[in-house]
């Protein structure tokens, strides 16, 4: 570790991180975040209660529909073991899935498999495969650290068209701020005028079939269909290790080998992308989550945090292929200067703005508070 870094006295987050402060005894702001949402989202007997209270509360909005919940699925530990959850409470789920063509066989299997064996419908949004590329070239041509931000927020637009078509008023979520962490702003952003401002400049081909979160539909949605998202891994004592081996026995759900390793340009962004272009390692943050948790000891996350995270050649030969780029123009993009989304259009300076409107998004459970936490503030 260099001199002038400084660690977090408690996890591994250190002073290289973007907007982290340090109190008097060393502790991040980060783990201060995390023990005021430790409070606000309680595990236990108390979480339980809670998390009984929110899915009678589905099953009373689900009379007389097809379904309950939208639950996203993406072959992943946690978005398969909602499924199960949602189904062993008595819920009616309906999964949705945004295919942006880039996923792995292992992820294709898992969501079958557990579909099927849960007897769970599917609602798929699956984008152009050229156009799709298009963008994926355009975000690695704007040099920003966001290249998979189109998939992601594809996918929260999936969720909300799938409980719009089917009447459904409730979205669940599966993040866990304890065993994911807290990413800091500045690492990540997203939004569609940003997406759609990038793909203006660097882009060929217009959006056209890709899923966007515009403003406008956003609070249509939220205001208008009062549909909201809730996280239920966040009253539970959830052990990410353990539910791994669960899902294993008792559906033949197949461990992918890492966190966002399910997709092909997930596994790219943050196997490869993230950590050689702008020298983030998203694991700081899910090192640091488990160490909270304590379901990781420090010393054990010091160790294998150095442990460089595995590379498949094979990814990196279909980024090639699929965006028509040689190995030279690849590496010239990989050495251009780093940007953020402060250097194009997006609706930042917007989400400040309506930032007391939010808050009240946020107390009625239409927003999450990892997106009020990063996307409304200055930063």
């Amino acid at each position: 570790m260099k001199a002038n870094k400084v660690m977090c006295s408690r996890c591994i987050s250190d002073s290289t991180m973007p907007a982290i402060t340090f109190d008097e005894n060393g502790t991040c702001n980060y783990c201060r975040q995390y023990d005021e949402m430790n409070i606000t989202y309680p595990t236990g007997a108390e979480g339980k209660n809670e998390l009984r209270k929110m899915v009678d509360e589905i099953k009373k909005a689900g009379e007389g529909k097809k379904y309950d919940v939208v639950i996203g699925v993406s072959g992943g530990c946690d978005s398969s073991y909602m499924l199960h959850l949602a189904k062993e409470y008595g819920l009616r789920p309906l999964a949705a899935h945004f295919d942006n063509t880039w996923n792995s066989k292992i992820a294709v299997e898992n969501i079958q498999t557990i579909l099927e064996k849960l007897d769970i419908d599917l609602f798929t949004v699956v984008v152009d495969n050229n156009e799709y590329n298009d963008i994926f070239k355009s975000f690695l041509k704007a040099s920003v650290p966001e290249c998979d931000a189109p998939t992601d927020l594809a996918l929260a637009v999936t969720h909300y068209m799938a409980a719009e078509k089917f009447g459904i008023k409730y979205i669940w979520e599966g993040h866990s701020f304890r065993t994911e962490g807290i990413t800091p702003p500045g690492w990540v952003y997203m939004d569609a005028k940003y997406i759609d401002s990038i793909q203006k400049k660097f882009g060929t081909r217009k959006i056209k079939t890709l899923p966007m979160l515009w403003l406008r539909k956003w609070f249509k949605w939220m205001l208008v269909s009062k549909i909201k998202k809730l996280r239920p891994l966040y009253y539970l004592d959830y052990d990410k290790e353990e539910t791994k081996k669960f899902l294993t026995e008792k559906y033949n759900w197949q461990w992918y080998g890492g966190h966002h390793m399910e997709n092909r340009t997930a596994y790219f962004a943050n196997n490869y992308y993230l950590p050689k272009k702008f020298g983030i390692d998203l694991r700081v943050c899910e090192f640091s989550g488990l160490i909270r948790s304590g379901q990781l000891a420090k010393e054990e996350a010091l160790i294998n945090i150095q442990t460089p995270k595995p590379n498949d050649p094979s990814v990196l030969e279909e980024i090639y292929t699929r965006l028509d780029m040689s190995e030279e123009e690849f590496n010239d993009i990989i050495n251009l200067p780093g940007k953020t989304f402060r250097d194009y259009p997006s609706y930042k300076s917007t989400f400040i703005k309506l930032r007391p409107l939010f808050w009240i998004l946020l107390k009625f459970n239409y927003i999450t508070k990892s997106f009020y936490d990063k996307f409304t503030v200055k930063n």
